[in-house]
């Protein structure tokens, strides 16, 4: 999803309608999901260990690692 797209969907969470808003907040927190587990792939897949991609993400080790460790997205690293 490109910059633009996501632009547009939060500033549809200030929509008169609050149910369009919640729609734009679905989609928000579907895709940064999505970003979020490539991102954790990519720093796992670079060396980066636990502790450095939960101090990323604000989270404790156990938090990241019980989220992603067992989602196939390590490239092989345990």
């Amino acid at each position: 999803m490109g910059g633009e797209r996501l632009a547009e969907l939060a500033a549809s969470t200030a929509d008169s309608d609050p149910l369009a808003g919640l729609a734009a907040v679905a989609w928000l927190r579907a895709e940064t999901e999505r970003v979020e587990a490539t991102l954790v792939r990519r720093a796992r897949n670079s060396g980066a260990t636990w502790p450095q991609i939960a101090a990323a993400l604000g989270v404790s080790k156990q938090a990241v690692h019980k989220k992603y460790a067992g989602r196939g997205l390590l490239g092989g690293q345990p």
